[in-house]
């Protein structure tokens, strides 16, 4: 039988992973530039994947772009942070609790937590962090609510990079994710979605307290 050879990516799908890499391990900081002539030069191309690589990421809210300041790494802030988080805290426990109740396999997600063990760097931790949120959600049986939790992946990872850059947290959040994955497997669908649930607000309020902050006096004023 003859095997199918792996297909060689694009330039731009190249410089598109790379350059989201870079943001997403802290390599490349909010607000720093991205000059096309620079990145062009660092990845041996021209500046046309370079250009609709950025354009892509700016799709994806990684990258801002601006007639007067070019491309940058887009900022984080409380208001970003909320926003992200919002969309999780509504969207991902549900999906797990859908995930658990039609006894889909979370082996994917087990595996992501033994990387994420075993990593010897931020990058990968971060890698298999990322995996395992998702494990817990694909599954859920609905592809239009994993699709929008996939719309917000790239985004809650840089808040999580900002945030692990000023206080790295591992190992609490590694003992959180072993706690939601505990009542997953067991069967347990509400507690696990409300163990994930504690596991993304307790995040967001200890990395951005103003967030939370601000988001209780919205509340008071409705």
């Amino acid at each position: 039988m003859t095997s199918v050879p792996t297909p060689i990516p694009s330039r731009t799908q190249y410089v598109l992973e790379e350059i989201k890499r870079r943001i997403l391990t802290g390599q490349l900081t909010p607000g720093q530039a991205l000059v096309e002539t620079e990145l062009a030069a660092q990845f041996g191309v021209s500046k046309t994947p370079v250009r609709e690589a950025l354009k892509t990421l700016a799709g994806t809210g990684l990258v801002v772009m601006s007639q007067y300041k070019g491309v940058t790494v887009r900022m984080v802030d409380a208001d970003m942070a909320r926003e992200v988080y919002d969309v999780r805290l509504l969207l991902e426990p549900e999906a797990l609790r859908r995930s658990v109740r039609r006894g889909a396999s979370l082996d994917a997600a087990r595996d992501a937590l033994t990387r994420a063990d075993d990593a010897t760097d931020t990058a990968e931790r971060s890698l298999a962090n990322r995996e395992f949120h998702r494990a817990l959600y694909v599954p859920c049986g609905n592809p239009l609510l994993g699709r929008m939790l996939d719309e917000v992946r790239d985004q809650a990872a840089l808040v999580s990079a900002v945030a692990w850059a000023a206080d790295p947290s591992w190992e609490r959040e590694a003992n959180e994710h072993r706690e939601i994955l505990r009542l997953a497997l067991d069967g347990d669908a509400d507690g696990a979605a409300r163990a994930l649930h504690a596991h993304i607000a307790s995040f967001v309020e200890r990395a951005f307290p103003q967030a939370e902050t601000e988001a209780q006096g919205e509340d008071g004023q409705k």
